[in-house]
């Protein structure tokens, strides 16, 4: 029956049939593949997917567009579509923003094309579970030298009152020379306490010369447990800079990546993480280096509070051939509470001599030296601490590129900081 379901909703979207065909060879994978590898996190005994595929009702938490910027925007709540914006100007220049089903209509090709290109549907259990189940999504497209200078916005509500899974696919494609500063949030909305699972995928193509500023704050509930996986692709000489700020309050294991397959091209990931309570995040944050003359960089910064567990793997892979590529990674755990637990693990995997790699990583708790020179200049302990908290991970939040939502970013770590 779960098979006849998913067959069922494909024909009421009236998905292709090269789509719906990819759902059935998913769904026939899932039980035959493991989980992905996320070292020394345990989660395999996780409800991640009760094999359902379903839409959500018409949600009552839907925000208030009354005053909304002029820039292209998205916002779905649960599958629903509750709010679409494209400027003239970017219309008529091919720019596309739109849900998943609808985008099927407007650029068949183009997302049959580059739909799962960065991740493959058989690579795990999670990613074929994805393939089959997901049952919302968005696609951005952005023609070949096509530059958006305003923030376009892409906004993901996983309705707390509802059960029903949070599973999207994002596909954006980025042109030959385009250049785009793209915003996400994945964030739980209302005052619910559903149980729900998330599965969401987010793939980046990144064509020959582009330039993507990547920017996301994820913020599901503490009754969402999630698997997010975001992949980038690049061609010759383009470039990703991502800035992900991990600020969940449930279980989540996450897979950030970056496939430099072209010469030339550059990817910079910047992660920082907040876990507080009893909850255990786990993220790798990956950059293979195909290309030659290549550059990964990786710096995740995270935070623990009370019982919760953090755990970055950072990987580095140079394949054979990548001659002059570079992969540097640095992570880095601040701890402020004697009964968290945290792992940084760098892993550098090196297949070629001509190259540069190298990693740091390290655990800690506030130093003394700090908080000594803040309260000194009449602080109470409190308030030093959470200056201390916000300069280790303000590398990643002065890269958010819309100023309100950098001071959300620092509002959700001085909400956290005060309930110790």
């Amino acid at each position: 029956m779960t098979k006849e379901n998913i067959k069922l909703f494909s024909e009421m979207h009236a998905e292709p049939s090269w789509l719906a065909d990819l759902r059935q060879k998913a769904f026939d994978k899932i039980e035959s593949l493991e989980l992905p590898v996320i070292e020394r996190v345990k989660f395999h005994r996780w409800n991640l997917g009760d094999g359902t595929i379903t839409e959500s009702e018409p949600s009552a938490n839907v925000p208030d567009f009354t005053a909304v910027d002029n820039h292209l925007k998205l916002v779905q709540v649960g599958t629903q579509t509750v709010f679409e914006q494209t400027p003239v100007e970017l219309a008529e220049q091919g720019v596309v923003f739109t849900d998943f089903h609808s985008a099927l209509e407007e650029i068949p090709e183009l997302i049959e094309e580059f739909f799962m290109s960065s991740v493959k549907y058989d690579d795990d259990k999670l990613a074929a579970y994805h393939t089959a189940y997901f049952n919302s999504g968005a696609v951005l497209y952005i023609p070949d030298n096509v530059e958006i200078t305003e923030p376009i916005e892409g906004i993901f509500y996983q309705d707390s009152d509802s059960d029903v899974p949070f599973n999207k696919h994002i596909l954006i494609i980025a042109g030959k020379n385009s250049k785009i500063s793209y915003l996400e949030r994945l964030e739980s909305r209302g005052e619910g306490s559903a149980k729900a699972t998330a599965n969401i995928t987010v793939e980046v193509i990144a064509r020959s010369g582009a330039q993507v500023k990547f920017a996301a704050i994820d913020r599901l509930g503490e009754n969402v447990t999630a698997y997010i996986s975001r992949r980038g692709k690049l061609g010759n000489d383009a470039s990703i800079d991502w800035a992900i700020g991990v600020m969940n309050e449930g279980n989540v294991v996450a897979d950030f990546d970056s496939d430099l397959i072209g010469n030339g091209s550059h990817a910079d990931l910047k992660v920082v993480a907040l876990s507080s309570g009893r909850q255990v995040q786990g993220i790798d944050t990956r950059v293979t280096n195909y290309g030659c003359n290549s550059i990964g960089n990786i710096l995740q910064h995270g935070v623990i509070l009370e019982k919760a567990t953090l755990t970055f793997n950072g990987i580095g892979h140079i394949i054979k051939g990548a001659k002059g590529a570079d992969a540097q990674q640095e992570s880095r755990v601040l701890m402020l509470s004697d009964q968290a637990r945290s792992d940084a693990n760098p892993i550098l995997l090196i297949d070629e001599n001509d190259v540069t790699a190298g990693h740091a990583a390290s655990i800690g708790q506030v130093d003394p030296e700090d908080m000594y020179y803040l309260m000194s200049r009449g602080l109470d302990k409190a308030t030093a601490e959470r200056l201390v908290v916000r300069g280790f991970l303000g590398s990643v939040i002065v890269e958010i590129p819309v100023k309100e939502v950098r001071d959300e970013m620092i509002a959700t770590i001085e909400e956290k900081l005060s309930k110790r």
